[in-house]
């Protein structure tokens, strides 16, 4: 296997020594406390609105801020790579379809330019290892073209996975600094489901049969295939679980890295994210490695068709927004949830009190029952 840099990497990502973050702190408990006490005093049945007032929560103490204020600025980053596996036909879609959907994303003809739009959101595609040229605004950071066949070499060097943490890390800092107040990662490249099954099967220590999904659409061929080659990944990744960049240098891409990367920095930065399907999971994963605590800062959006992901999403005690049955990646999924999420804080922040409307709260005995209703009996029509 091949450990030289990839002769194709970006001069101008400059080398770093490791991979280590500030140690995260968690959301405002105290805040949340707050938020916790101010759904109990809000004109409703306590309870009544689910996990609307549990994210509404999370969003307050994320923001340090009760009342919460709706997210102003919300940003999707898709990170863009090849995968040398792809050529063992475990996509239904050939390689060069990545760097075609990089220019699909900048003329803003992707499914997520069209969810973000209408959720409020915009769209920064990075490419970090697409295996051929793109447009130079999108390329600034890229490591290297493609990344290794996981199944029989290592995906990339060990300099190559430090830059590509480091361009992850970068690029948080780059939207946090632009005034982003809540992040998303999105995903492209074909056969990338393949690496982020690795990467949660081995950290999960879950059998190749019980996480291979069909990723693209892949058939009964495509799918006997994809489990071969995840098998023999999975063999060259166990041995490095305890060792987070060995694992990412091992069985991923410089796009995961990336992402890993992005992921953990956003929790250090105290910047919430709504995380995506199986690929960006399979990240995060690796990012609270990374940034121990980091998943404190994350919601999951949806839950993937793959098997893998809700493998993830329960090793991490996330609880998905959404189950639409996507798996298209980009952040889609993600960013289907984000109006929900909006929602919930703009419940918190604008609905009336108990004292506010003059509605009487569970017990007490309204002055003129004529003119006041109690709405915080369970039994309150809908």
């Amino acid at each position: 296997m091949s450990t030289e840099a990839s002769p194709d990497a970006n001069p101008d990502v400059a080398p770093v020594s490791s991979a280590d973050f500030e140690p995260v702190t968690p959301p405002d408990r105290d805040v949340r406390a707050q938020a916790d006490a101010r759904q109990r005093d809000l004109t409703k049945p306590a309870g009544s609105l689910g996990r609307l007032e549990a994210l509404a929560g999370w969003a307050s103490a994320c923001q340090g801020v009760c009342p919460p204020h709706a997210f102003t600025r919300p940003r999707v980053v898709v990170f863009a790579g090849d995968h040398g596996i792809a050529r063992n036909g475990v996509s239904a879609y050939p390689p060069e379809v990545t760097a075609q959907m990089v220019a699909n994303f900048l003329g803003g003809g992707a499914a997520v330019n069209v969810l973000a739009e209408v959720a409020g959101a915009t769209v920064r595609v990075v490419d970090i290892a697409v295996d051929g040229d793109t447009d130079p605004s999108v390329s600034n950071h890229k490591v290297r073209r493609s990344s290794g066949s996981i199944d029989r070499e290592d995906a990339m060097s060990n300099e190559e996975t430090l830059q590509a943490i480091a361009a992850g890390r970068a690029i948080a800092d780059e939207e946090i600094d632009g005034g982003a107040d809540l992040l998303i990662a999105g995903d492209m490249g074909i056969g990338n489901t393949t690496p982020a099954t690795v990467l949660i099967a081995a950290l999960t220590d879950s059998e190749p049969v019980a996480v291979v999904g069909r990723g693209t659409g892949i058939d009964d061929a495509g799918w006997i295939r994809k489990t071969a080659a995840i098998r023999d990944a999975l063999r060259r990744a166990r041995p490095h679980v305890r060792d987070t960049v060995a694992l990412l240098r091992t069985s991923s891409g410089a796009d995961l890295a990336a992402m890993a990367g992005f992921l953990a920095q956003a929790a250090s930065r105290r910047t919430p994210v709504i995380l995506d399907g199986v690929v960006v999971t399979a990240a995060a994963m690796v990012a609270d490695e990374l940034a121990f605590g980091a998943r404190e800062w994350w919601v999951a959006g949806h839950r993937s068709t793959e098997p893998a992901h809700t493998i993830a999403l329960t090793r991490m005690g996330l609880d998905p927004i959404v189950e639409f049955d996507m798996r298209l990646g980009e952040g889609s999924g993600a960013v289907t949830a984000l109006p929900i999420l909006q929602g919930a804080v703009a419940i918190l922040s604008k609905m009336a009190t108990f004292s506010e409307a003059g509605v009487s709260t569970q017990g007490s005995a309204p002055a003129d029952e004529s003119e006041s209703i109690d709405l915080t009996k369970t039994d309150t029509a809908e």
